[in-house]
């Protein structure tokens, strides 16, 4: 267990949402307390007082934690369901596995990776896997598995299907860190776990390719990095995280994809961060984040 984890241990992290009531931070509060919890932190939002969606997150220590669960989550079942809420619990010393796809560009993977190796990042990283094999030694001269799974052409099921077959079992979200391929509906539907891209914010303004030709060429004075979950719609999933830089005139394309580099790294580096440490709720096409 890394020092990390070591500091939470025995810790729990509940997530609950539905429809705002009276009584649900009562109800949360007493069921943590007769199950000798001690709370740490705890975040609500309430869209609305009168028939609105409420969201919390708590995070309570408990002593030998995990022994305990089963009876905690048989506590939960049994008081929050019968309020209509939707409520989700984890052990916060057992970091998400997270799982890094990417292509020739390299600098959203190595972020991640330099911060993971720095313990800024609450997960374990079992491989990454490129349609390219450009970023192969730097990814496991940090002691992370490298998979190449070409994928060419129009057709890219057999790809998928290679991808489907490394991920199975073995990874709890996955990371577009600039993979440049459209993932179908049929792969997203097979990993079954949240998956976190990241692209720059002059979508749909400027889509295609060179798009930071096309934002000189506009003569933009932002530029900015979108970091949102996948679904089947084309970048149109929940948003968890935005950010934007200042530039001017005498930049140019490629200064301006600089300076987009480093927010894509920084937005993105912290929509993982936020996901891994369940500060993420979805809500239609919408997140909270607490």
């Amino acid at each position: 267990m890394t020092l990390h984890n070591e500091a939470l241990r025995d810790r729990a992290c509940l997530i609950v949402h539905g429809p705002d009531q009276p009584g649900i931070v009562a109800a949360v509060t007493s069921l943590i307390t007769r199950n000798k919890g001690n709370i740490i932190s705890l975040d609500q939002y309430s869209d609305d007082a009168f028939g609105g969606a409420f969201f919390q997150r708590v995070v309570f220590h408990r002593a030998d934690l995990t022994a305990s669960l089963p009876e905690i989550e048989a506590d939960l079942e049994a008081t929050l369901t019968k309020l209509g809420l939707e409520w989700e619990i984890t052990d916060q010393s057992i970091p998400k596995r997270m799982a890094i796809l990417a292509s020739t560009s390299d600098h959203c993977l190595l972020e991640l990776l330099w911060r993971h190796r720095g313990g800024e990042l609450p997960v374990t990283i079992p491989m990454v896997i490129s349609n390219h094999t450009n970023t192969a030694e730097d990814v496991r001269s940090f002691g992370v598995p490298f998979f190449h799974v070409p994928s060419q052409g129009p057709d890219k099921s057999a790809a998928e299907a290679e991808i489907v077959r490394l991920l199975a079992g073995n990874v709890d979200f996955i990371v577009l860190a600039r993979y440049m391929q459209i993932l179908s509906s049929t792969f997203l539907e097979r990993v079954g776990v949240p998956v976190i891209n990241i692209h720059h914010s002059f979508l749909p303004a400027f889509i295609g390719a060179a798009p930071y030709k096309k934002a000189k060429q506009r003569g933009v004075k932002l530029i900015g990095a979108t970091s949102h979950y996948v679904t089947e719609d084309l970048d149109e999933g929940p948003i968890i995280e935005q950010d934007v830089a200042r530039v001017d005139h005498s930049m140019d394309a490629a200064a301006l994809q600089a300076r987009g580099a480093y927010v894509e790294r920084a937005v993105l580096s912290r929509a993982v961060q936020w996901h891994a440490q369940d500060r993420v709720i979805r809500h239609g096409n919408q997140t909270i984040v607490f």
